[in-house]
C-alpha cells in the first residue's frame, strides 16, 4: 500500500516534456567579484542568538540572505548588485560578472557609521531605489535588531564606493551615547512603491519576530515563537512608512512618517516573509499581497490619497469544492514568497506564492492565484466590496510542489512571451534528518507553540529540507510547467533564499542571481541559443536634481508604479516597474517583454503617476529593442545611456 501511494504521489507531481523544454535554455554560472580580501575572513555558519533560542538556533539562523540587480552607476544598464551575505553579516555592493568595463568598480561593504550598530543586529535585505528623486540609486537595508537604514547616493560621488553614500535612519532616532535605542524590528520583507499616488516612493516593512532581543546572547527573555501553525498573529507585523520630504546634494536625506492605521490591525500582525504589489485596477495605486508564515495571507486594496495611505482587505470566495486554504486570505499554509506577473498572457496580473511543499514532510501547495476579473473596472468593483477574484491553479499548471519554498520570480528568459518561474528552496542543511521531530511538533497544541522551549531541537548538524534545490519551471509543449533545474545545472543542494533578475548586458536577454543561506551567492548568465525579439523599457520621471547627469545620476528617477501593456498580433501582456518586492530578492527596474518571432511595431500603453501625483495614460507604437522613456505630462523617448 505504501509503495502504491508513493508512485501515485510521484505521478501527480511529475510533468512530461521537461527534457524537451530544457533544450531551449543555457545558463552559465560566472564568478561574482567580492571586496578585496573578502573570502579570507571568517565565514559563519550559524548565528549567535538569545539564550531562549539556543536549542533552535539553526532554525533562527535560517533567513537573511538577500540579492538585488539594478543600475547603480546611472549608466542605463542594470549591471550592479547588492548582496546580503549571512556568512559575514555584511552588505556587499558589486557589479555583475557581465558588467561592461565602464560600470566596474572596486566592490565594497556598506558602512552604517556614524549610525549606531552592534553585534546584536544583522542585515536581512538590500533594496535599491531612488528615495529623494535625484536620479541616483540609493540602497535601503533592513535588519534584525533595528529599524532600516537608507544609504543615499551623494551627488559628488563619481563611482560606487563605501564613501559614496550617506547613511540615514528611516525611522527617526537619536543617540547621545553612540548606542541604539530605537525599536528592535526583525525585518524579513520590504516593499517600495508609490503607495499614495503622490509621485514619491513609500515603504512597507514586514517584520517577523516581535520587537525583541532575537540576536542578543545576553538578551532579555523577551522572545517568543508563533502562537499557531495556521493562524499566528503575534508577530512584529507590518509597518507603512510614507514619504514626507527629501533633499539632494552631497549629504542627501529622505524623511518618512509611519501610518499606523494604513493596514487594518487584524491584517498587520502576521509573521511576514514577503510582500509584493501591482496596480490591479488601473487607478495607479498598488494593491498589496502580504505573505505570512504560519497562516493567513492578506490582499490589501489600496484606497490611498496623496498624503494619506489606507488599505482594506479583500478575500476570496469559497465554493462547495474549494479547500479552505485555496481561498485567498483564508489559507493556513506557510507563505514564504510572492510575485505579480501576467502568467496567462492576457493583460491581467496573477500571483505566484511559495509555500512549504515538502514531499513526506509538510506537503502543502504553492499558490498560483489566477486573475478572474473581466477587466480593471470589474476588479475595482470586487476589491471595493471586499472580494478577491482569484482562483488557485498551481496544480493544474504544474507549479504546486517544489520543497521548502522561499522567494519566487516570474520572467521571460527566452523572449518568447511565456514566463518561466524561479523559486528559491531549502531550509536547514545538516547531516541528521529532523523531519520526524518537526512533524511531531506540527501536532502540538497551539497554546504551547509560542514558548521556544516547546520546539524540537534544531542545531548545527540537524537537517530539515537542507538538500532542496533552486527550482526553474519552464512551460512545456502541453502548456503545463516542469522543473528543469537538473537539466540546466542549477540543482545545487544548498538552501537558497532570494532571486534577482535583470538585463545586465543591455542586449534584451535576462540573467539572474541567487542568494544562498550560509553559502556564496551565484550569478547565472543567460546563454540560451535562440531567444526571440523583445521590448525592454527604462521608465523615468524627471529628476529633482538641479544638475542631472553628474556622477551617479541617471536620465531621471524611476517611475514607481508605472504599468505597461503591450499588444501585438500574438496577444497582450502586462508588466510593471517593480520598485522592490518579494522575499529578499529584487529585480531590476527595466520593464521587459518577450515578443517571440514578431518583429513589427507593438502598441505600448503606459499608465503612470507624474511627479505631482496626477494619473496619466498614453499609447505609443514602439519597435522591438530597448527604449528609455521619460514620463511627465506625456511620453518622451530619450537616448539610452
Amino acid at each position: 500500500m505504501a509503495t502504491s501511494l508513493f508512485f501515485v504521489i510521484r505521478s501527480e507531481v511529475a510533468v512530461a516534456g521537461g527534457d524537451e523544454a530544457a533544450t531551449q535554455y543555457n545558463f552559465q554560472e560566472l564568478p561574482i567579484a567580492m571586496p578585496p580580501g573578502y573570502d579570507s575572513q571568517h565565514m559563519n555558519t550559524v548565528r549567535a542568538v538569545n539564550p531562549s533560542y539556543q536549542k533552535i538556533r539553526s532554525w533562527i539562523s535560517s533567513v537573511g540572505a538577500s540579492i538585488a540587480i539594478n543600475d547603480l552607476t546611472g549608466h542605463g544598464i542594470a549591471d550592479g548588485m547588492c548582496i546580503v551575505d549571512t556568512r559575514t553579516n555584511q552588505v556587499v555592493v558589486t557589479y555583475t560578472p557581465t558588467a561592461r568595463k565602464a560600470d566596474q568598480f572596486t566592490p565594497f561593504v556598506l558602512n552604517a557609521a556614524p549610525l549606531p550598530m552592534d553585534d546584536t543586529m544583522a542585515p536581512t535585505g538590500c533594496t535599491p531605489g531612488d528615495f529623494n528623486g535625484d536620479g541616483r540609486m540609493d540602497l535601503l537595508v533592513t535588519y534584525w535588531g533595528r529599524t532600516p537604514i537608507l544609504f543615499m547616493a551623494n551627488s559628488n560621488a563619481t563611482s560606487p564606493s563605501a564613501t559614496s553614500y550617506t547613511p540615514r535612519e528611516v525611522v527617526p532616532a537619536q543617540s547621545i551615547d553612540g548606542k541604539y535605542h530605537g525599536p528592535k524590528w526583525n525585518t524579513d520583507a520590504a516593499y517600495v512603491g508609490d503607495l499614495d499616488g503622490s509621485g514619491h516612493p513609500s515603504i512597507v516593512i514586514g517584520n517577523y519576530f516581535p520587537d525583541s532581543d532575537v540576536l542578543d546572547p545576553q538578551g532579555l527573555n523577551n522572545v517568543q515563537m508563533n502562537n499557531s501553525l495556521s493562524s499566528a498573529k503575534n508577530a512584529g507585523g507590518d509597518h507603512v512608512l510614507r514619504w514626507v520630504k527629501s533633499s539632494t546634494g552631497a549629504a542627501p536625506d529622505a524623511e518618512f512618517v509611519e501610518e499606523p492605521d494604513a493596514i487594518p490591525f487584524d491584517a498587520s500582525t502576521g509573521w511576514t516573509l514577503a510582500i509584493a504589489g501591482a496596480d490591479l485596477t488601473g487607478e495607479g495605486l498598488p494593491t498589496l499581497y502580504i505573505a505570512n508564515d504560519f497562516g493567513h495571507a492578506h490582499l490589501l486594496y489600496n484606497r490611498s490619497t496623496p498624503g494619506h495611505i489606507s488599505f482594506t482587505e479583500a478575500v476570496g470566495q469559497r465554493t462547495a469544492t474549494t479547500p479552505k486554504s485555496f481561498v485567498l486570505g483564508k489559507g493556513s499554509f506557510k507563505g514564504m514568497g510572492v510575485d505579480f506577473a501576467d502568467i496567462n498572457h492576457n493583460g491581467r496580473f496573477d500571483m505566484m506564492v511559495s509555500n512549504i511543499t515538502e514531499a513526506w514532510g509538510l506537503e502543502e501547495s504553492n499558490f498560483l492565484w489566477v486573475n478572474q476579473a473581466k477587466d480593471n473596472a470589474d476588479m475595482r468593483h470586487q476589491l471595493q466590496n471586499g472580494v478577491a477574484p482569484f482562483t488557485q491553479q498551481a496544480q493544474q499548471k504544474g507549479l504546486a510542489w517544489t520543497g521548502w519554498g522561499w522567494d519566487t520570480k516570474m520572467a521571460d528568459f527566452l523572449n518568447n512571451g511565456n514566463l518561466e518561474v524561479l523559486q528559491a528552496d531549502g531550509f536547514v542543511k545538516g547531516t541528521i534528518n529532523r523531519w520526524p521531530w518537526l512533524q511531531e511538533m506540527a501536532m502540538t497544541n497551539d497554546d504551547l507553540l509560542s514558548n521556544p522551549m516547546m520546539w524540537p531541537n534544531v542545531q548545527p548538524g540537524d537537517d530539515i529540507a537542507g538538500s532542496d534545490k533552486l527550482a526553474f519551471y519552464a512551460k512545456t509543449s502541453s502548456g503545463t510547467y516542469a522543473n528543469i533545474n537538473k537539466q540546466l545545472g542549477l540543482a545545487v543542494p544548498t538552501p537558497t533564499r532570494a532571486i534577482a533578475t535583470g538585463d545586465t548586458t543591455g542586449t534584451g536577454v535576462l540573467d539572474f542571481a541567487v542568494a544562498r543561506q550560509w553559502g556564496p551567492p551565484a550569478f547565472y548568465a543567460n546563454k540560451s541559443p535562440n531567444t526571440g525579439h523583445y521590448l525592454n523599457l527604462n521608465l523615468y520621471r524627471p529628476s529633482s536634481d538641479s544638475d542631472p547627469g553628474m556622477g551617479l545620476s541617471n536620465i531621471g528617477t524611476p517611475a514607481y508604479g508605472a504599468t505597461v501593456q503591450v499588444t501585438t498580433p500574438t496577444g497582450t501582456q502586462i508588466s510593471q516597474l517593480d520598485g522592490g518586492s518579494g522575499h529578499g530578492g529584487f529585480r531590476s527596474f527595466d520593464v521587459h517583454f518577450g515578443l517571440g518571432d514578431y518583429s513589427g511595431p507593438a502598441t505600448v500603453d503606459v499608465r503612470w503617476r507624474d511627479n505631482n501625483g496626477q494619473l496619466r495614460e498614453a499609447s505609443q507604437q514602439l519597435q522591438p529593442g530597448s527604449h528609455s522613456l521619460l514620463l511627465s505630462g506625456n511620453i518622451q523617448e530619450v537616448p539610452s545611456r
